[in-house]
């Protein structure tokens, strides 16, 4: 008799399929992201459908670098039934596009930058270095990194064996 809320990140990230969960309910915990929902004021509005239809309500990560990892926590912060702990990839990263470099967690948390705008600004020299290693090394294949903590050598085909070379950028 324990009910464990259902989360996922492969059905309801749009208001189709919002509509379609909440007259046949396939999870409890809708995963709000900047990304996948179309901004922060969708998300903000699909928050109010959730309450509406008492559905709980997470920010979801999708391996964000800084700018829009500002988003979600400012996205996480005007939610008032955000339920349930939001989602963070961003430990995994080693450097950032934004000025200063990674934003830092205190307590588990990371502040909701306070600056104007969504509170970060870009560093245009670290923008131009990645922009060059992406132009070298092509898209990153987020589910076949073996490098990665926690992850399996190819999540996309387990027989690989590619392990790919990653530069450290000079920082």
């Amino acid at each position: 008799m324990v009910r464990v809320p259902l989360a996922t990140n492969t059905v309801v990230v749009n208001f189709e399929q919002l509509a379609a969960n909440v007259l046949d309910s396939a999870v409890d915990v809708i995963l709000l992201d900047t990304t996948f929902w179309g901004g922060m004021r969708a998300c903000v509005k699909a928050a109010g459908v959730c309450e509406t239809f008492q559905l709980g309500v997470a920010v979801h990560s999708s391996g964000e670098l800084g700018i829009q990892l500002a988003t979600m926590l400012h996205l996480g912060a005007v939610i008032p039934n955000l339920t349930f702990a939001a989602d963070a990839h961003y430990h995994h990263l080693t450097d950032d596009i934004i000025e200063g470099g990674l934003m830092h967690y205190e307590g588990g948390s990371i502040a909701v930058p306070t600056a104007p705008g969504l509170g970060i600004k870009l560093d245009h020299d670290k923008v131009q270095q990645y922009s060059e290693l992406y132009k070298r090394l092509g898209g990153y294949p987020y589910d076949q990194d073996p490098a990665r903590p926690g992850r399996a050598k190819s999540l996309a085909a387990p027989s690989d064996s590619i392990t790919p070379h990653i530069e450290q950028m000079p920082g």
